[in-house]
């Protein structure tokens, strides 16, 4: 029984210390630079070297730079369907010719209106009970001269 448990330890051991090798190998391969990795960085280099800036608010003071500096946009213009048709014009008048000054007895026209709507009324009722009286008045006359004619 001893024999078989270290064997298998030692074949343990063994792929074990295979899998590392493996591992640092492909870490050396990683880690070490090739010829196509030094052209990507190259590549790399000149295009931040030419990287092609564009300006559309800033004006630089570099001359390299003002060559980035775009012309403003051109926006179309916008045209209003309402204001494209005008309203039919309408005879205007002034509001300053309208405006005439109130009375200065105003305010105490508003305070009496009241008592003086009371007093139409009563005098109208006046004037028709008057005219009653004389229509009334009237008639006797004329019943009364009829009356004595013909006695």
């Amino acid at each position: 029984m001893d024999n078989g448990g270290e064997e298998s330890i030692e074949a343990v051991a063994a792929a074990r210390r295979e899998r590392l090798r493996a591992l640092k190998a492909a870490q050396e391969l990683l880690n070490t630079p090739d010829a196509d990795a030094d052209n990507q960085e190259q590549q790399e280099e000149e295009e931040l070297d030419n990287v092609n800036m564009k300006f559309r608010n800033y004006l630089p003071h570099d001359k390299q730079l003002q060559e980035g500096k775009l012309a403003p946009p051109v926006l179309p213009k916008f045209e209003d369907p309402v204001l494209m048709a005008p309203p039919p014009e309408e005879k205007k008048e002034d509001p300053f010719l309208n405006i005439a000054p109130k009375k200065p007895n105003w305010d105490l026209r508003r305070d009496v209106q009241k008592k003086l709507d009371k007093l139409e009324r009563r005098t109208q009722k006046a004037m028709v009970t008057l005219m009653e009286q004389e229509e009334a008045k009237r008639r006797l006359k004329e019943d009364g001269g009829e009356n004595g004619v013909q006695d």
